[in-house]
């Protein structure tokens, strides 16, 4: 039986996993960490809405045939010559790969800005984004510096306004448990570009920013970080911002290891792939997730978003197994349904298909879209289980 590998267990190694977990294809997964983690939902994680490891599900408790395996180490070269992937603990040969491994932080050259900032990367640092936040109310309740009680979002993307969206609903609680006015907190969201989120039309962000406005952030628009140090943002054309919490969701790349590996990569280091998700420097290597740089119809590049990759890990799955057997291949076929952005724990923005929706009826749509990715990752069993951990957190 050929060997096929697959190393990552995001939204579409997870898929791929399971797809072929459920025909029962042999398979191996190479994972850092034991459990699968929902990146969509890492602001709610750091934003104190529920216990970070709720939004986790342990990998082997999905995977239930004999013949599919998991390995918990840490990927670190991709050796197309000798087909194996090295880990930190052993090295995996394979006939059939599957590259899945995620994103790392863009920095964009920025001075300082990966020495002093916080990132919103896994549920690790969604943990210690939590805490330093608590630690920071702790230090002003010891010594009254003002500094600790402001927090600086840079990115006004998906993930910085849903972070800051997180953080105005948290803050009044956090100010209850220490004692501490919720006028004397401050959030900064600085976005370079002219708007936040982009990927909603201009109406939906003009809610958004009221929204977020209203609950106490203010949103720094047209503002670029030039350097960061310890403690202090400084942006162009403006004095410097100090502040005790620092984090950057201003950009992603994919995993440095594909273009070390030689695969024929985009600006943001994504492997091009055929219309089979397979590489096109080798047709026995598969690349889904934000790995892959995918382009549409009209030869644009798919954005990297949880639901393409889940779509991708189901097309994977079925088209490495076809690939196995001598079987034609599926096209991959996105299917973009829409945007949805959480503005706290109630309401949001965002499109379902052409429809705008906005406030609670958007807030619902997102707690929706949860549900339908516990069932095609795991059935009744995990969307009931994960439903009730999730979904009515409050």
């Amino acid at each position: 039986m050929a060997d096929i590998l697959i190393v990552g267990a995001g939204y579409a190694g997870m898929m791929a996993a399971t797809g072929l977990d459920r025909i029962s294809e042999p398979f191996t997964l190479v994972n850092n960490h034991e459990y699968h983690y929902f990146t969509t939902l890492l602001h709610e994680a750091a934003g104190g809405r529920g216990e970070p490891m709720k939004y986790t599900v342990p990998i082997r408790n999905m995977l239930r045939k004999p013949t599919s395996r998991f390995v918990q180490d840490e990927i670190v070269r991709l050796d197309r010559a000798r087909r194996v992937a090295v880990g930190k603990a052993g090295e995996y040969p394979y006939e059939w790969l599957v590259v899945a491994l995620g994103w790392v932080p863009e920095y964009f050259g920025i001075p300082g800005l990966a020495e002093h900032s916080l990132v919103l990367r896994n549920i690790d640092t969604a943990i210690q984004i939590r805490r330093h936040i608590e630690s920071q109310f702790e230090a002003y309740k010891n010594d009254g510096d003002s500094t600790h009680l402001r927090i600086v979002v840079g990115g006004a993307g998906l993930t910085g306004i849903e972070l800051v969206g997180e953080l105005v609903d948290w803050i009044p609680e956090l100010c209850v448990r220490y004692g501490i006015d919720r006028t004397a907190v401050e959030i900064q969201n600085i976005e370079a570009m002219p708007t936040i989120l982009p990927q909603v039309s201009p109406e939906l962000r003009e809610v958004a920013a009221r929204t977020l406005t209203e609950k106490g952030a203010r949103l720094r628009t047209n503002t670029k970080i030039v350097k960061v140090e310890a403690g202090e943002v400084h942006v162009e054309g403006d004095d410097p911002v100090r502040a005790g919490t620092i984090i950057w969701t201003g950009g992603v790349r994919a995993h440095p290891l594909l273009s070390e590996a030689g695969f024929t990569v985009d600006r943001r280091g994504r492997a091009k792939v055929d219309a089979y998700l397979r590489s096109v420097d080798d047709d026995h290597v598969f690349v889904g997730g934000d790995t892959a740089w995918v382009e549409d119809e009209q030869g644009k590049p798919l954005p990297p978003t949880a639901q393409l990759a889940t779509q991708m890990g189901h097309c994977i799955a079925e088209n490495v197994s076809s690939a196995v057997h001598g079987h034609p291949l599926k096209v991959f076929r996105p299917s973009l349904k829409g945007t949805l952005a959480s503005l706290g724990r109630e309401v949001g923005v965002g499109n379902i298909g052409r429809f705008p929706v906005k406030g609670f009826l958007a807030g619902l749509a997102k707690e929706a879209t949860k549900v339908k990715y516990f069932w095609e990752l795991g059935g009744l069993r995990l969307t009931a289980e994960k439903t009730g951990e999730i979904v009515h957190l409050t």
